[in-house]
């Protein structure tokens, strides 16, 4: 394993976008665009980012879970099959991240970070999609579906529970609610599989990880609670510039070498 500097004094800039990325993520989504950027620019090597970001996230995804659980909000037919695809492919994804170079990793940030981000701020009446197919077909499509999304969730990240929620209703045909509430719950099975796998190869910065965790988890219960009672429009525009920064610092930090 390779060691890893870093100076901790990021922390004063680090936990409040984390707080975003978590504030934005139980409003609008997509808040991993900020929180795995974020760890990026400024100082994490491409894994180490990752794996901090997954640590960090998965707090989020196992509160979400929980309350889909409580509502019954969920397809158990098709929730099982993609839970344990997604897994098997966030594991597959991370251990890939693992071994390209930091200034690669840095390119596909840089190319995929915009192109994600614009799909997650799209929003989109998707319920058109909802049909009864056969279990069989239902088993298989999900299966698919969690181990497409789970890998890309190992190997990058934001926007997978966008992308779990499209793959649910546009490809297995199940209603939005039920989607929402499977999409959170196999997206908490992708955190888990690649998070184990980063911490396996010590890609966690405990340090940075733990006190970011608890700025996530504040700013999920503060924008949780705000989304029922406040308009909160303003959030994917608030969104939208602070990726563009932190993307500017990005190309400084990756061409300035």
């Amino acid at each position: 394993m390779e060691s890893i500097a870093i100076n901790f004094n990021i922390l004063y800039a680090l936990c409040p976008l984390i707080f975003l990325a978590g504030f934005i993520d139980s409003i609008a989504g997509g808040g991993g665009l900020v929180s795995l950027t974020s760890y990026s620019a400024f100082g994490l090597p491409g894994s180490y980012a990752l794996g901090t970001n997954k640590f960090s996230s998965i707090v989020g995804s196992v509160a979400a879970s929980a309350n889909y659980i409580r509502t019954r909000n969920y397809d158990l037919v098709s929730l099982i099959p993609a839970f344990v695809c997604a897994l098997a492919g966030s594991s597959a994804g991370s251990r890939c991240a693992m071994l390209i170079s930091d200034k690669v990793f840095g390119i596909i940030l840089l190319c995929a970070t915009p192109v994600i981000g614009g799909l997650v701020l799209i929003e989109k009446d998707y319920s058109k999609f909802s049909r009864q197919r056969s279990k069989a077909t239902v088993i298989i499509i999900s299966a698919a579906v969690g181990l497409a999304v789970g890998f890309y969730d190992g190997f990058y990240g934001p926007g997978a529970g966008t992308f779990y929620q499209l793959g649910f209703v546009m490809l297995v045909g199940i209603d939005v609610k039920k989607a929402c509430g499977n999409a959170r719950m196999v997206n908490l099975a992708s955190n888990l599989g690649a998070l184990i796998t980063f911490i396996i190869n010590g890609r966690v910065v405990y340090s940075i990880a733990i006190p970011c965790a608890l700025f996530s988890i504040l700013g999920n219960i503060i924008g949780s609670r705000l989304a029922i009672k406040a308009d909160v429009k303003i959030v994917r525009p608030m969104m939208l510039v602070v990726v563009a920064l932190l993307l500017v610092k990005l190309c400084f930090d990756l061409f300035a070498k």
